[in-house]
């Protein structure tokens, strides 16, 4: 360690030693054990992998693994892909319902259509001004 963080580590654990004189016994002891692990796991990372970075997965003090998955839980990768996997579903989801909303909307539109050429009244009745005009006045008064 240079001057720099050593300074530092001095002061943060000033700090440290402070907060902790006001903790319970039972607690007190947990964090000694927790702190004895984490420098044991340090040393054991240091000595194994000489010149090779250190991969840290979890949070310390977050009961987790350094290891993706070896704590029992899921690695991060896998709550990115479900995550993922949900997103899709998701969207999905969305474009089905346009789809099939769409095609609802053509089948209506098909249906009027159809009705129009097989009904009884000739074409030139739809395009007379009247009968627009009396359509509209039908369509307000009910």
């Amino acid at each position: 360690m240079t001057v720099d963080q050593e300074q530092f580590a001095a002061k943060v654990r000033a700090y440290l030693e402070a907060g902790s004189a006001e903790l319970r016994p039972g607690i007190a002891y947990r964090l000694q054990q927790a702190r004895a692990a984490a420098l044991a796991r340090l040393d054991a990372e240091e000595t194994a992998a000489a010149g090779q970075p250190i991969r840290a997965f979890t949070l310390a003090g977050a009961g987790g693994s350094p290891l993706p998955g070896a704590s029992g839980s899921a690695a991060p990768g896998a709550r990115a892909w479900w995550r993922v996997g949900l997103v899709l579903i998701a969207v999905a989801a969305v474009l089905g319902y346009q789809q099939w909303s769409d095609w609802a909307e053509l089948q209506e539109i098909e249906d009027l259509d159809a009705s129009l050429l097989s009904s009884d009244l000739p074409i030139d009745a739809y395009l007379d001004r009247g009968f627009q005009q009396w359509l509209i006045d039908t369509s307000h008064s009910q």
